[in-house]
């Protein structure tokens, strides 16, 4: 992330108006991928390259302010932080920095308990481990959504309460069908390949 040259502005309020435009960027980019059909093959250039310069933007603003939480840019800029660190993905030990400060920044009621909760799966999923809140899908043969494993199944439904999800049963109702890879094999030796790249997995 070093890489990346960065000016992170002092004022709150620059701040704010900064995070929301680079969240915006991150989807704006998702949508063009998603709707030429490329975003599923594999993790396309595009979105790494924005989702490595969001991460060093806020990696920067982490330095400066701490956790770009509600009371400093507002729960729009709080959001559009989480969804920073959400999406760098190609980032561990930033992540792991992010869920630290999330967590207590969730603690302060800074930001809602849910965004610590799901950048935990997130990591706990990469790292090869359960995930806690069933947050985290993986697409079927069929194109449906379904969860990662889950650690201690049976209490999934009094965690995600806790944590302010809805049942997992309602989210996977709700979530989009997506194109299965077409080469199953192919795609878990990349995406195998890719989490030792970045150094997820040993």
């Amino acid at each position: 992330m070093g890489e990346t040259q960065v000016v992170v502005p002092r004022d709150a309020t620059a701040l704010r108006h900064e995070l929301i435009a680079l969240a915006a960027e991150d989807q704006r980019v998702r949508a063009e991928l998603v709707a030429d059909g490329t975003l599923w093959n594999g993790y396309h250039p595009r979105m790494e390259a924005v989702h490595r310069h969001n991460a060093a933007f806020l990696a920067a603003a982490l330095d400066r302010h701490g956790w770009p939480g509600a009371a400093l840019v507002g729960a729009d800029g709080a959001d559009a932080a989480w969804l920073i660190a959400q999406h760098a993905i190609g980032e561990p030990e930033f992540l792991r920095r992010c869920l630290a400060a999330l967590e207590a920044a969730a603690a302060r009621g800074e930001v809602p308990r849910w965004q610590p909760a799901m950048l935990e799966d997130r990591i706990r999923i990469f790292e090869g481990r359960a995930q806690r809140y069933g947050t985290q899908l993986t697409v079927a043969d069929d194109g449906t959504l379904l969860p990662h494993p889950i650690e201690d199944p049976e209490g999934v439904e009094a965690r995600r309460r806790a944590a302010g999800f809805e049942p997992l049963a309602e989210r996977l109702a709700k979530a989009e069908r997506v194109p299965p890879p077409k080469d199953r094999e192919a795609y878990e030796r990349g995406y195998e390949a890719w989490l030792r790249q970045v150094g997820w997995r040993r």
